[in-house]
C-alpha cells in the first residue's frame, strides 16, 4: 500500500501507527458482534477529537487492532489513553453483562502495543540513511 504524504506549513509527513490493546486478563469480553461494532463506533467517534484518521480497525474477542494516521502534533499517549478510557467506560455501561468476565473498573489491560508503520521496511530505511554518508 502506497501512503499519501500529508503536508502542514513546515512539514511533509506520513505517520501511520498500529495499536493493539488487550482485554484485561485476556478475557473474551468482546464476544458479540454488537459489542465489537459498538467499540468500532466509539473509536470512530473519538478519532475527530483526537485528530487521527482511522485506516482500519478490527476487534477480536479478546483484543483490538487499530491502524491509524496521525500528524506530528498528535499526542500519541493521550490518544491511546482516551481510546482505552472512553471505550472501557462506555462498553461497561452499555453492556453490563461484560462485568461477569471482568471485575473492578478495568476493561483493558494496562499495557498496549504501538508501532509505527512506514512506507518502507526498517532495513531499507537503515540502508538509505547509511548510504547518505559523504564518500
Amino acid at each position: 500500500m502506497r501512503h499519501k504524504l500529508d503536508r502542514s506549513a513546515h512539514s511533509v509527513f506520513a505517520l501511520y501507527y498500529h495499536l493493539v490493546t488487550v482485554v484485561k486478563y485476556r478475557r473474551k469480553a468482546l464476544y458479540s458482534f454488537d459489542i465489537r461494532e459498538r467499540l468500532k463506533d466509539i473509536v470512530w467517534d473519538l478519532s475527530t477529537e483526537l485528530d487521527i484518521e482511522i485506516v482500519a480497525h478490527e476487534p477480536a474477542e479478546d483484543h483490538y487492532h487499530l491502524l491509524f494516521k496521525a500528524t506530528p502534533k498528535t499526542n500519541l499517549v493521550n490518544a491511546v489513553n482516551v481510546i482505552k478510557g472512553v471505550s472501557s467506560r462506555r462498553l461497561r455501561q452499555e453492556f453490563p453483562e461484560t462485568k461477569k468476565l471482568l471485575w473492578g473498573d478495568s476493561f483493558w489491560a494496562p499495557s498496549y502495543f504501538l508501532a509505527t508503520s512506514g512506507q518502507v521496511s526498517l532495513g531499507v530505511l537503515k540502508e538509505y540513511v547509511e548510504s547518505q554518508a559523504e564518500k
